[in-house]
């Protein structure tokens, strides 16, 4: 168990509490979310296009069930007849999928490609291309069933494909990022190598538009068809009700340029995430965070660098909140989203909302850079697909974007979102807006002393787990020992989840320690095995209690938990020249 090495980011800024609760002051209003919300159109769903595959009815369901929920008119909704495999070969996507919905969507009057001048550039004479001119729409949602990458073309020769460098020399690519560029279609770019998105880095989401070149792609997908539905669901769940939770970042403390600026994105995102007010714990060791870890009640998790799905995120329960966003980056996070291996399909199946990953290898400069799209969801209000397209440098390459592009998670004001708790005794949520007010005080230097004083005085936190260990924290930042133990026993009372126990046993179980009380330590861990039988790190658990059985002289219990931590014995049945 390496608890203790995980860093948690400072997270706070709390309410006066002057008067009744529902008198939230304004300051707080601004310090927790400085929105600057893009522009939605009166119905949102008029921007998007749906399309599915008619050979899978799954497919045209899940179609029929998004356009229900986010009003999408049914003249928007386009099927196709396309492969049932997850790979598509580059002429089938041409003549099934790219060039039919391009033309669907001219023949729809949804977007007109017309002639335009374009100026002279550094690389370019002045010329006259065609392309979107006019557009009603600026998203395409893929359901479950639409291929998900583009297979290479060995024999595909273009021009000046021999200027680029060698490991770019090659034309697979995900069918999202592809078609992401559909507006440009009549330019006939080139398919070997990623090209530019010119809506990298933009904060005026205008820009985001098929006439800027780029419509963004995103699939409702997963390892089944129920749980690319459940996108959709938990999108609006949180909507609202608030993406709540705790954020969790794994970086690999790595020092090579080559690779660096992967732990400096993560950085930078867990600073946007301890500013907004989330519970943030950084990872700075090498390795990923261990199955042992109390991963609990998450609302984004970002980190790398793991072929396949592991940790707490193999553990057969997860706890994603609704709106979860997870992302890990890997070179093949997305090889399929139907299967098990890899990190996309499995972060899905365990419950988060929405997340993107990588089809092939795209090398890590021309993934999506994962502080830019935490700044531009949460600070700029952005959709979740608004903040996808935001964030990549290149376009017609590998990544696959997967989640509702609708989903605005941060799209309200706090204090509206707060109030409407209130008035619906929603309390389990109240709970978090709480806490997130509180760590964005702490975050702007309100003494710690203030902080807790706040919490002791909230009705509100007699009754939540999460407030309640919050106080303990306080208590401990404040060298409060005592307290921080009696408080977190507190917590173990009230509606913490599964991993919020097992964290709270394992901290009661250190602290009682650190206080010279072996007993009640010993009690704790013992607690522990006991609730949780299938704790993934018991081996730490057992070296704990050899250590507080030898000090409290339980001779019979030192002595099965010295057997315990014995590694097995060699298998006497294989023979000495090889495995029977």
């Amino acid at each position: 168990m390496r608890l203790e090495q995980r860093t948690p980011v400072a997270s706070a800024r709390p309410i006066r509490l002057v008067g009744p609760v529902r008198q939230l002051a304004w300051w707080m209003v601004m310090a927790i979310s400085v929105v600057s919300i893009s522009s939605v159109a009166a119905t949102p769903g008029d921007e998007v296009v749906i399309v599915y595959n008619k050979r899978l009815a799954a497919s045209k369901e899940l179609a029929q069930y998004y356009a229900r929920k986010r009003a999408v008119p049914s003249r928007q909704i386009f099927g196709f007849d396309l492969s049932k495999d997850e790979e598509i070969a580059r002429s089938e996507f041409r003549h099934s999928l790219q060039q039919p919905l391009a033309d669907a969507l001219e023949s729809s009057k949804l977007w007109h490609i017309a002639s335009r001048s374009f100026a002279a550039t550094t690389n370019q004479p002045a010329h006259v291309g065609f392309v979107v001119v006019q557009s009603k729409i600026r998203y395409a949602v893929l359901c479950y069933g639409v291929p998900l990458r583009i297979a290479a073309q060995p024999d595909l020769k273009e021009e000046g494909v021999e200027l680029q460098r060698p490991e770019m020399r090659r034309n697979e690519a995900a069918v999202d990022s592809e078609l992401a560029l559909l507006p440009l279609i009549e330019q006939h770019l080139p398919l070997a190598g990623p090209l530019h998105n010119p809506a990298f880095g933009v904060t005026n989401t205008a820009l985001l538009h098929p006439t800027n070149g780029v419509l963004m792609v995103t699939r409702l997908d997963g390892p089944s068809a129920e749980i690319a539905r459940g996108l959709v669901d938990k999108a609006l769940s949180a909507e609202t009700n608030g993406l709540w939770g705790r954020a969790y970042f794994d970086l690999r403390n790595i020092t090579e340029p080559g690779y660096k600026m992967g732990d400096d994105w993560i950085r930078a995102a867990a600073q946007i995430s301890r500013a907004m007010g989330f519970e943030t714990v950084v990872d700075e060791i090498p390795g990923t965070f261990p199955a042992g870890f109390p991963m609990s009640q998450i609302a984004i998790y970002m980190g790398w660098y793991s072929d396949v799905v592991c940790g707490p995120f193999a553990q057969p329960t997860v706890e994603f909140m609704p709106g979860a966003i997870a992302y890990h980056i890997h070179s093949f996070s997305a090889a399929s989203i139907r299967g098990s291996d890899h990190w996309v399909g499995p972060l899905l199946s365990k419950g988060a909302t929405a997340t993107m990953g990588c089809v092939y290898e795209p090398y890590l400069a021309l993934t999506p850079e994962v502080n830019l799209f935490m700044g531009l969801l949460s600070i700029k209000g952005f959709t979740f697909g608004e903040a996808a397209y935001g964030c990549q440098r290149a376009l017609s390459w590998q990544t696959t974007v997967v989640g509702d592009p609708l989903y605005r998670p941060f799209g309200r004001n706090p204090k509206d979102v707060h109030e409407e708790l209130i008035e619906r005794r929603a309390n389990n949520w109240l709970a978090w807006s709480f806490l997130r007010a509180i760590n964005i005080d702490l975050a702007n230097n309100r003494p710690t002393a203030n902080c807790a004083a706040l919490l002791e005085n909230l009705e509100l936190r007699k009754q939540s787990a999460v407030l309640t260990e919050k106080l303990g924290d306080l208590y401990a930042a404040e060298g409060k020992l005592p307290s921080a133990v009696q408080t977190w026993e507190q917590s173990l009372n009230l509606d913490a989840s599964p991993q919020q126990r097992i964290r709270l046993l394992l901290e009661l179980g250190d602290k009682l320690n650190d206080l010279d009380k072996p007993t009640q330590a010993y009690e704790k861990y013992e607690e522990l095995l006991r609730q949780f039988p299938d704790y993934p790190d018991k081996i730490a658990v057992y070296q704990k209690l050899l250590v507080l059985a030898k000090k409290l002289d339980k001779k019979d219990e030192a002595a099965r938990f010295a057997a315990l931590l014995q590694p097995p014995n060699p298998d006497p049945k294989k023979g000495e020249s090889g495995s029977k």
